[in-house]
């Protein structure tokens, strides 16, 4: 395929972490090319300023925001832009033919009066966001494929519902005892000087925070409400970890067959992801570690099950920045294209 061929494609907000990974993850894609570099923080700047590894293979510019420049570039756009932006400009860039992947919160809701209780921020793109399809392959993965907007999930959603999901769908769990309890690497706090991301802050030390209301709450309800087609309120407790990139989110909750054991549930896992080539369900014994995830697309699953309390426990490792965020916007890219679902994307990281 030559590079007039290719699908034309722009990164809005750039500069950031999921912005610089997608723009790793773009430049080896067979199928696309980065037209477009976009902040307005950093216009004018050469990409290689702000991130100079980069230097010898991206020569982009960083340019204004322009919707109109933007849309007549390109076919697809990546908006990794603050909460309550994307929904000002998906609506105009839909309008004029583009497919749009949103990196923020904002097309993730079905309601929007849910985003504006938990985000602070009025709409009135309801037409837009109502055709908007929620990101997450493993579970929508047909209506991606037919959706030109797609409201990419967050990093602890992510994890997450990969671990609940076959147990909602199956009714196999009392949706009332659901506690999450989820560690993170600093990358997902971005790319900005916050006092509690400094190295002196949070080295050697482990912490909660966001305890009881953190934003990705309601997110993770309405997927599990969704699966299981009744009201479903979960306890997420979200923590700060000493290390770059990484999410290891572990799932409690009550099994209605006390009866069922470890084994019956990595074939149930296995048979619900059979066709998700990215989810991992480790054999009998084995538990995920985040660096086996890092660099990659990929969710290892690890399953226990507690006789004693008759509770099961799901732990998920993988990393923030690429299934929790860049890498799974491009996979939701491919199936949109109908490409394989995982063409350009990493299955084998760095290690040690």
């Amino acid at each position: 395929m030559t590079e007039s061929q290719k699908v034309a494609v722009g990164i809005v907000g750039a500069s950031g972490y999921g912005g610089v990974q997608l723009v790793k993850l773009l430049s080896e894609h067979p199928e696309v090319e980065i037209v477009y570099l976009g902040g307005d923080s950093s216009a004018g700047k050469d990409y290689a300023d702000l991130y100079p590894h980069l230097g010898h293979l991206i020569q982009n510019k960083v340019e204004p925001i322009d919707l109109d420049v933007i849309a007549s570039r390109c076919e697809v756009v990546f908006l990794g832009l603050p909460n309550g932006l994307a929904c000002k400009f998906a609506p105009k860039l839909i309008e004029r033919g583009c497919k749009v992947l949103d990196l923020s919160a904002d097309y993730r809701f079905t309601s929007l009066e849910t985003y504006t209780a938990w985000y602070q921020t009025e709409r009135d793109d309801g037409a837009i966001a109502s055709s908007a399809v929620y990101g997450l392959p493993e579970l929508y993965r047909e209506q991606i494929k037919n959706s030109s907007l797609i409201g990419c999930p967050g990093c602890y959603p992510t994890a997450s519902l990969l671990a609940l999901s076959p147990l909602i769908k199956q009714g196999l769990i009392l949706p009332e005892t659901i506690i999450i309890d989820a560690k993170s690497g600093t990358s997902g706090g971005g790319r900005q000087g916050k006092i509690n991301l400094l190295l002196a802050e949070a080295d050697n030390s482990l912490g909660a925070y966001g305890v009881a209301k953190h934003r990705h709450t309601p997110e993770i309800e309405q997927i599990c409400s969704d699966l299981a087609r009744s009201d479903v309120k979960v306890q997420f407790t979200p923590h700060l970890i000493p290390m770059v990139r990484g999410i290891l989110s572990t799932v409690y909750a009550t099994l209605r067959d006390p009866g069922l054991v470890r084994e019956d549930l990595i074939t149930i896992y296995n048979a619900f992801y059979r066709s998700s080539p990215f989810v991992k369900i480790l054999p009998n014994g084995t538990y995920p570690q985040t660096k086996w995830a890092c660099g990659t697309n990929l969710a290892y699953i690890g399953i226990e099950v507690d006789p004693r309390t008759g509770r099961i426990i799901v732990m998920s490792a993988i990393d923030n920045l690429i299934k929790g965020q860049a890498g799974q916007a491009v996979q939701c890219l491919n199936l949109i294209m109908g490409w394989d679902e995982d063409l350009g994307l990493p299955k084998l990281g760095f290690y040690p």
